[in-house]
């Protein structure tokens, strides 16, 4: 542990992912119980996501993920990562933070994302079509209004009205600029593209204006990290996502995690391996010692003042494993 780790905060995202032979209720009492594990090894946040019509994952409802979450556990932060605005009204999205916070005070992290349906279809069984993303800043400013009781209808949202939630932007695309003028906590990623991930910091921190929701810039950098007791090992809890993703690349659906085992057996044709091995790489990976040196040169490089880890993989164990180690070499308690 250096103090560079265990000055830093390290959290879960966690997508409720499918694994082969196994349906979509274990996928999310997998993930309520991992918030209880993540919690024991001392992680700040546990976050969940917000997914719709996608076959391997089954976290489509955040808020009520994150309520079953809270009630789950005790100490450790519950929130998203993220609430997809777009495909909500503000007012809605207001009130359902609103009875989180009301039932687990000073627990509840309202992480907010630009992205809206990912396919026509969803798109129109949600009333939506890309274009609702281009006002995410002004969705945003309703969204935070309810909250201080600044709506323009004269409607007071009661709850969140008086409530302070804590609220993050995903920044995808131009959310880094977005979290900067509305001066909010940023969440970034990832960590396969170093040089984008540093643009994407360096024009939040000089753009950031203080606000009323953080006085300075807070960055919170998200990736895929495993740690195992070998390099080997700690490589094949990447495969059944980096598969994951091929397959989807090239067949236009997402399945559900394949056990690594089966995913080194599989005859892969030419554009699959090509997205594959893509897949495979700029994680952080390895021993812990070789982790432990990884994860100081990225907070060192970005400044982040926390780690969110997003990995997924079939095998539950690993991945437990790989978050015991992890917090190990952090210094969580």
């Amino acid at each position: 542990m250096t103090s560079v780790l265990s000055s830093t905060r390290f959290s879960v995202l966690d997508r409720s992912r499918l694994r082969e032979g196994h349906d979509a209720p274990e996928a999310l009492r997998d993930t309520v119980q991992l918030a209880r594990e993540t919690e024991k090894l001392g992680f700040h946040r546990f976050w969940v996501s917000e997914h719709h019509g996608v076959p391997g994952v089954a976290g489509s409802a955040p808020t009520v993920l994150a309520a079953a979450v809270a009630a789950a556990t005790h100490t450790i932060r519950v929130g998203t990562g993220g609430v997809m605005l777009p495909n909500h009204r503000p007012l809605v999205v207001a009130e359902q933070f609103g009875v989180l916070e009301s039932l687990f005070p000073g627990r509840i992290d309202m992480g907010l994302g630009r992205s809206v349906g990912f396919t026509d279809g969803v798109r129109r069984a949600l009333g939506r079509d890309k274009e609702d993303a281009d006002d995410f800043a002004g969705q945003l400013d309703e969204l935070l209004g309810w909250f201080g009781g600044t709506s323009p209808t004269g409607v007071h949202a009661r709850p969140p009205e008086g409530l302070a939630v804590p609220p993050f932007v995903l920044a995808m695309g131009e959310g880094a600029d977005i979290a900067a003028r509305a001066g909010l906590p940023m969440v970034i990623g990832d960590l396969r593209n170093r040089d984008k991930l540093q643009q994407g910091i360096d024009r939040y921190r000089a753009g950031f204006r203080p606000s009323a929701w953080a006085e300075e810039p807070y960055v919170v950098v998200s990736g895929t990290i495993a740690v195992a007791d070998t390099p080997e090992h700690a490589h094949r809890v990447l495969l059944p996502e980096a598969w994951a993703m091929a397959y989807s690349r090239t067949h236009g659906t997402f399945p559900p995690l394949a056990p690594a085992e089966e995913v080194e057996r599989r005859t892969m044709t030419a554009r699959e391996r090509g997205f594959y091995e893509s897949g495979l790489t700029g994680h952080v990976y390895g021993a812990e010692e070789q982790v432990a040196h990884e994860l100081e040169s990225v907070i060192k490089e970005t400044g982040a003042q926390e780690i969110l880890v997003t990995t997924s993989t079939y095998d539950r164990e690993a991945l437990l494993d790989s978050y015991r180690r992890l917090a190990r070499i952090a210094g969580l308690s």
